[in-house]
């Protein structure tokens, strides 16, 4: 036995069980400062539909918010109801007190370079969806885009790797619960987004996860491509897919 690996007697059933205490993980540098990003927007097609609000920030050790900007933009088109009823937002509300459309895609695009060209990882829970869509709106307004963001962090990717057979929902409400993580006010760009960047912490503290945020960069786009794979094979076999229309794999943005 390692002199150095401390042992505490356990009780069970069986007797005293002086077998090594496992250590826990030690959270990565990174950890101590990530960026958070979400939107919410008019719906869930990515290449046609609009920012509604958004959500840049700054997280300290403890998911202390360091740093925070929030963005309401009128979207120049009609506000869905069903998305209202996610996000909370209505038409006449976001032409009222929105901002142009163009502004706060600009602004976000820039906070966001901020935090990916000092190195910070950026956490995006389903990162493609957020960083996808940015992508066209910055196209459909005319400013440059982000076409290859690095490092980012995806809990549900991570989470689904880590703990790949815990049963039910990954949606970021029942992972945070599961984390321990507060989310109070879901489908808030805001709350969504410092909720995500406390889950990929507390993913931080309790996995093994590699040290270099840019190595779990690399690993998370094989992980996220064997993912949709096997839902793929999945929704395949139970009838809910076409073999020929095979989900999407790209990750952190498509």
């Amino acid at each position: 036995m390692d002199p150095q690996q401390p042992t505490l007697p356990l009780w069970d059933d069986g007797g005293w069980d002086s077998s090594p205490v496992q250590p826990e993980p030690v959270a990565p540098g990174w950890a101590h400062a990530v960026g958070v990003f979400d939107l919410e927007t008019t719906g869930i097609d990515v290449t046609t539909d609009r920012v509604v609000t958004a959500h840049v920030g700054l997280l300290g050790p403890g998911g202390a918010v360091l740093r925070a900007q929030g963005w309401l933009a009128d979207p120049g088109i009609e506000i869905p109801d069903g998305a209202t009823a996610v996000h909370g937002i209505t038409t006449g509300h976001a032409r009222e007190h929105g901002r142009p459309a163009a502004d706060v895609v600009a602004e976000v695009v820039a906070a966001l370079r901020e935090l990916l060209d000092a190195g910070i990882p950026v956490v995006a829970y389903n990162a493609p969806y957020d960083f996808s869509l940015l992508k066209y709106e910055a196209l459909r307004h005319g400013i440059a885009p982000i076409l290859d963001p690095s490092p980012v962090i995806d809990p549900l990717v991570v989470d689904k790797t880590y703990d790949r057979y815990r049963k039910g929902k990954r949606t970021l409400e029942v992972v945070a619960a599961h984390y321990a993580v507060p989310l109070e006010g879901a489908h808030d760009a805001a709350a969504d987004a410092i909720a995500a960047g406390r889950v990929a912490q507390a993913l931080a503290g309790r996995f093994a996860l590699p040290a270099d945020a840019n190595e779990l960069h690399t690993q998370q786009i094989g992980w996220a491509r064997a993912q949709a794979e096997s839902l793929t094979e999945y929704f395949i076999k139970v009838g809910r897919l076409d073999p020929e229309d095979a989900l999407d794999g790209s990750w952190p943005i498509r």
